[in-house]
């Protein structure tokens, strides 16, 4: 078990490398310039060159990515250019309201994704399968930003329940929340269905019925146990994918998280923060991935063989 976790972080490295010089590629082909930014559109073209060339701006490309990769192996991943912060104090102060979000939205796609796609799998072809398939589809169809915009016209504009954006208290959360979660219920639905059709057809199920086993305990107790390697699967990625920063919500409703950072500090070239949230949010993804392949070895035994 170990050394598997250990083998896992040692392949952090090269997904790091890759993903930092990437994104290093993207932010140095964008049209802007940082040191214009830091002094001002109105700066005279002398102090801009000066702080050009203090900046490195001037170095060769690679010169200046491995001058990146050389201070990140230390902790030092700059500051902003537009604060003057150090660019991981505004990702830490930012992530807890992204945990928030993502917790509260993974919460939402259980709550309504497992029940339904059970209900689904043990009423397969019926009126009810019928219509929670529709309503899946739709939820998979359905971009987040557009139903955001149609929650915040409901709810915020029309009725004037909850605020628009923003974070003012726990009525702030709801609108967000839902918004990331119907979508990923959808997804959780669809998978729950598959799974626990492709189990309740297993010899085992059709035997525990025949012994006379309550309806209720074979569904719960033995299908559901053995159907839930994909669904942990599908939540895992989830819930990964939203600690990653939910960008398009966060943007639609004003959420300070770090997905709002990153676009922000994309849109005005913030070469720093870009990096050091692109290689945190890639840190806590491929964590999130070695918890949920962990937590295979304790929904079935048999896997943990396989983790050396």
């Amino acid at each position: 078990m170990y050394k598997y976790i250990l083998k896992r972080l040692v392949l952090l490295i090269p997904v790091m490398l890759g993903v930092t010089l990437l994104v290093f590629t993207i932010m140095y082909l964008t049209p802007g310039d940082p040191a214009q930014l830091i002094l001002g559109e109105s700066a005279p073209k002398e102090a801009v060159a000066a702080l050009r060339e203090k900046m490195g701006l001037n170095d060769p490309f690679f010169m200046q990515y491995f001058r990146f990769v050389k201070n990140a192996l230390v902790g030092d991943f700059g500051r902003s250019y537009t604060t003057g912060r150090e660019v991981f104090a505004e990702i830490f102060a930012r992530f807890p309201n992204t945990v928030v979000l993502a917790v509260l939205g993974v919460l939402i796609s259980i709550l309504i994704g497992i029940p339904v796609g059970i209900i689904s799998a043990t009423k397969q072809y019926s009126i009810t399968d019928s219509f929670s398939m529709v309503l899946a589809l739709l939820g998979v169809s359905m971009p987040v930003f557009w139903l955001g915009l149609m929650l915040i016209l409901l709810f915020s504009v029309k009725l004037g329940i909850f605020p628009s954006g923003g974070f003012d208290g726990f009525s702030s959360v709801i609108l967000p929340s839902i918004a990331l979660g119907v979508g990923s219920a959808a997804i959780v639905t669809r998978m729950t269905r598959s799974s626990m059709l492709e189990v309740i057809r297993q010899d085992y199920i059709r035997t525990a019925r025949a012994k006379g086993v309550a309806e209720k305990v074979v569904i719960n107790k033995h299908a559901l146990k053995n159907a839930l390697i994909p669904i942990i699967t599908v939540v895992g990625l989830q819930f990964g994918g939203l600690l990653g920063g939910a960008v398009l919500t966060e943007s639609v409703f004003s959420w300070p998280g770090v997905g709002r950072l990153m676009v922000d500090a994309i849109r005005q070239k913030d070469t720093p923060t870009v990096l050091a949230s692109v290689v945190f949010l890639a840190v806590v993804y491929s964590v999130v991935n070695l918890l949920v392949d962990l937590l295979y070895a304790f929904v079935d035994p048999r896997i943990k063989s396989q983790y050396k």
